[in-house]
């Protein structure tokens, strides 16, 4: 019997993926996954030794693309607010990429990071924090963010909007991912009032 292809192997990860962010990854058995991709549960098993091993494929596969942008992000020398734009761009192109995935993270992350198995999933979230409180703190010491900001509170705040949107966002809605991000940047970094005259 030849190997699953890596198309179909994709597709079932899409889907498992899609289940897990509506009912819970615990919640989720492999005979709801197996009938949303209109197979026997025993098939996926074809494709996948457990539950366990499709989670793991999908929030890595996710973090792996968010870090190469990322990471291209951090390495380009822009300044501190320009980082910060291009950071809510990324992360704004991968919930448009990776919803349901993010829809996971979001959730089950903190569970899942004291397992071995997951414990990259608390590397990364140490990772995630150090780059974007690092460039505030750049930011606040070059005199591109206000004086007074609270770098902890800023982050946890610009990090709680953006993340939040994939549990609204639909890739097939009206603004693309880049409008998007462009609109919370001016509301994040302009605010909302008008500018004195």
């Amino acid at each position: 019997m030849s190997p699953p292809s890596p198309a179909r192997r994709g597709e079932l990860l899409g889907i498992a993926a899609e289940v897990f962010a509506e009912q819970g990854y615990n919640a989720t058995t492999v005979r709801e996954i197996a009938d949303a991709a209109g197979m026997l549960a025993g098939s996926l098993y074809y494709h996948f030794d457990s539950k366990e091993s499709m989670l793991d494929e999908i929030l890595a596969g996710f973090l792996d693309e968010l870090w190469a942008g990322y990471d291209g992000v951090l390495a380009a020398g822009l300044g501190p607010r320009e980082t910060i734009e291009a950071l809510v761009t990324a992360s704004f192109r991968e919930i448009d990429r990776h919803r349901s995935a993010v829809a996971i993270y979001q959730r089950e992350a903190r569970n899942l990071a004291v397992q071995p198995r997951f414990g990259y999933l608390a590397e990364s979230q140490r990772q995630f924090e150090r780059a974007w409180l690092g460039t505030l703190e750049r930011g606040l010491a070059g005199g591109s963010f206000r004086a007074d900001l609270d770098v902890r509170l800023t982050y946890r705040f610009i990090r709680d909007t953006v993340w939040v949107a994939a549990s609204w966002y639909r890739p097939d809605g009206q603004h693309s991912p880049e409008v998007i991000a462009r609109q919370y940047l001016s509301m994040v970094l302009d605010g909302i009032t008008p500018r004195p005259s």
